[in-house]
């Protein structure tokens, strides 16, 4: 077999690193996949991370590549030092995604050139000299992020040289919309629908007062995203007031949500919830929602010497 060699992404493996993330999104969200376009887009910034983002001072992509076949690829980011990046992510430098097939009887060379890549990715983190390191799997592609469960190759990977979960794992729920509770106007509720933080906002009202909101965005599927099987959105905020709670306005504000989620020609809904949180994820279940996946976010490098 020829040796397998690591080194710096190229233009002319854009076609083969983008069926490589695909085929690990397509593990996680069911239809979906992203343009070539996206990919190229996501190694120069990422629009979605506007806080995060502009705090990175070099980005590096490496593949590891066999019978000029690209087997695994990585994203490297570089955070400043300087005061204006946030503390947690000051002089910081993380492996922003890393994907790689899994062992198989047709690529038995795949876990040493999974180790191959990360021994690369190491060696830039040193070369850079970072305060911390961190790891997370941040596809260019909506619901994707930390290191899902359907991933038990890139969690070996990462296990393996020395990173380890450090945050909390988030629970993926989904829901058609057309499960959602249908819309039922209630005597002494109004629903308002105005913009809010992290997409369009419902608040229901009673005697002037707000009760609780529900935020769905629908700007997943963004048109330089060209994601296949479009049609998606996810709840940014879901908030019931405290005496409130547990009387069935969530599930209003839910069926005012779908109702305007139809006129969008969107058919999935997504949401994320602490795993600790069970109560909020029993009343999404009730709402229609159900568990996709689960994934563990925050992780750091500490080799066990450290």
């Amino acid at each position: 077999m020829p040796a397998l060699t690591v080194r710096p992404f190229r233009r002319d493996d854009r076609d083969q690193v983008t069926d490589l993330i695909n085929a690990h999104v397509a593990a996680v969200v069911p239809g979906v996949s992203v343009s070539v376009n996206t990919v190229l887009s996501a190694l120069e910034r990422r629009p979605g991370e506007f806080i995060t983002d502009p705090w990175v001072s070099e980005r590096v992509t490496l593949v590891a590549e066999q019978r000029r076949y690209v087997v695994a690829a990585a994203h490297l980011l570089r955070y400043r030092a300087d005061a204006e990046v946030g503390e947690s992510c000051r002089d910081a430098g993380e492996i922003g995604w890393f994907v790689c097939h899994p062992p198989a009887s047709f690529w038995p060379d795949a876990d040493e050139a999974a180790d191959l890549l990360m021994s690369a990715c190491l060696a830039q983190l040193a070369r850079w000299n970072v305060r911390v390191r961190y790891a997370d799997g941040a596809l260019p592609a909506p619901v994707v992020h930390g290191v899902p469960r359907n991933w038990p190759h890139i969690r070996a990977v990462y296990e393996g040289a020395g990173f380890r979960h450090a945050g909390h794992t988030e629970v993926v729920l989904v829901a058609r919309v057309a499960d959602l509770p249908a819309h039922e106007p209630g005597p002494g509720v109004t629903v308002e629908r105005t913009l809010g933080e992290c997409g369009t906002r419902f608040t229901a009202y009673a005697d002037g007062h707000a009760l609780g909101f529900v935020e769905v965005d629908t700007t997943l599927s963004r048109p330089e995203r060209h994601v296949r099987a479009a049609g998606l959105a996810d709840i940014g905020n879901l908030h019931i007031d405290p005496g409130h709670y547990g009387r069935g306005l969530e599930h209003r504000l839910l069926a005012q949500a779908a109702d305007w989620l139809r006129l969008c020609g969107v058919d999935r809904l997504f949401a994320y919830e602490t795993e600790t949180d069970s109560t909020a994820i029993a009343h999404l279940g009730a709402a229609g929602f159900r568990e996709l996946t689960r994934t563990d976010r925050g992780w750091e490098h500490r080799p066990a010497a450290a």
